[in-house]
């Protein structure tokens, strides 16, 4: 048997807002942490530790932390054989954290227990790709159609993707796998960068960071909006434009701040920057203002991004089917860990809505480059109008850090899922009893 044995649970939190990095028009001091899971069984009589998180930015992760603890009775002590072995397995285990009788009232599916679930679910992936010694998207790339589907819960989407219809798109490319391997392992795949993007930048400090994108290779460049004035808005943007000419793709992300009139508004007078898409123009969870400022904003060129923040696989449901969303951003920690992201790019694959993750946060660069390969290599076959949010910060802080070349995430090879933080950054930034919080409550 293959149990659980071990949980260890913390809540870890880095002082990001000091420097600005992450500030947007919603959040303009975000400490960038996360609540860190680390499950543990015996193999072969040896500790085998699967590590996991959940992205927070700073007040509110001890709510997680109380989440995951909450959870903790029912994951310890699981068998691990039959959650990985048998058909159905994973769909049972992965309800019994979303679907407890009392817990899943404070979801359902959402909220402070979603994202607690995200950190264990993450960290059992991680050990399952462990104990086969691949990196997490070689084990998806691996299955079988049919073993992979039986990942999923198809409960609630099935009137938007049937788990037949899951089999057909995974057998489409099936034969020409091995091809895109080695394609992706030599070429890597597209990123784009927020780092020049971020509100709190002064100006000389965002012209310096545009220049190193470019020669650091990037070609695609994010810059938040929002700003009580649009001058300052026009500002960021015109900054931008003049250091990466008028070649490079534009994104700009609103993060939620606009009503949907606003929204609309806003972008007309942004559209002379020649914008790809608008990110969160609206309220995430607004399905039909994003409809409409998708409508609004077709004849500008300008698409509707979002999914940073949907709560779950049957929000992504209606994004997709109603065509409020033209560019599917999905979070490997806002769902409910890896099962629930695989629901969704395959619902995204059969409705023709290209993935482009949501990353940048505590270990989402780790995390979500896994799920972009297994898109191309596994799923739809293509890289084309696809890419990767990418932001350095607190790289240092992980044994396996995504690795940049040319503006182009390389291929992780290292087993697991790859969100393992070091020992001592741990120890120096737990919370609050870490070395460095403890030093700030003395001051």
């Amino acid at each position: 048997m293959l149990t659980i044995n071990k949980i260890s649970i913390n809540d870890i939190r880095f002082p990001s807002s000091k420097e600005g990095h992450g500030s947007d028009a919603m959040h303009n001091d975000p400490d960038y942490s996360c609540v860190y899971v680390q499950i543990g069984v015996n193999h072969t009589n040896k500790d085998l530790i699967g590590h996991g998180l959940t992205f927070t930015i700073g007040r509110g992760t001890e709510v997680v932390l109380a989440a995951a603890l909450a959870l903790k009775s029912i994951v310890i002590n699981t068998d691990l054989d039959q959650v990985f072995n048998h058909a159905g397995g994973w769909v049972e285990f992965h309800r019994r954290l979303t679907n407890d009788s009392q817990l899943r009232w404070i979801g359902p599916e959402k909220g402070a227990i979603h994202l607690a679930t995200a950190a264990i679910v993450n960290a059992i992936w991680d050990l399952w790709a462990k104990l086969q010694a691949k990196p997490l998207w070689q084990l998806l790339v691996d299955m079988e159609p049919e073993q992979l589907v039986n990942c999923i819960d198809f409960q609630y989407i099935s009137d938007a993707l049937t788990k037949q219809e899951a089999i057909e798109i995974l057998s489409r490319n099936k034969s020409s796998l091995q091809e895109r391997v080695d394609i992706i392992r030599r070429e890597g795949y597209p990123a784009y960068t927020t780092g020049v993007g971020w509100t709190g930048y002064d100006d000389q400090t965002r012209r310096q960071l545009c220049r190193q994108a470019l020669a650091q290779g990037y070609t695609r460049f994010k810059v938040k909006v929002g700003s009580e004035n649009i001058d300052d808005d026009r500002h960021r943007l015109r900054i931008v434009r003049e250091e990466i000419g008028s070649d490079k793709l534009l994104m700009v992300d609103a993060n939620q701040k606009w009503d949907v009139p606003e929204a609309i508004e806003r972008m007309k007078q942004l559209a002379s920057f020649n914008v790809l898409w608008i990110e969160e123009p609206t309220s995430p969870d607004d399905i039909l203002g994003h409809e409409q400022i998708a409508r609004q904003l077709q004849q500008y060129g300008i698409k509707v991004a979002t999914g940073e923040h949907c709560h779950n696989r049957v929000m992504f449901k209606q994004f997709l089917t109603s065509g409020a969303m033209q560019y599917c951003q999905i979070d490997s920690c806002r769902l409910a860990g890896v099962n629930e992201v695989l629901a969704v790019i395959l619902m995204a694959a059969k409705y023709g809505v290209p993935v482009c993750p949501h990353a940048g946060g505590v270990g989402l660069c780790e995390y979500v480059q896994h799920f972009a390969i297994w898109d191309y290599v596994a799923v739809t076959g293509t890289r084309d109008n696809r890419m990767v949010e990418y932001v350095p910060h607190l790289i240092e802080h992980f044994q396996h850090p995504a690795r940049i070349l040319n503006g182009h995430y390389m291929v992780p090879e290292h087993a697991g899922y790859g969100c393992h933080i070091k020992p001592e950054s741990i120890k120096t930034y737990n919370y609050p009893n870490g070395t460095y919080w403890a030093q700030q409550q003395l001051q």
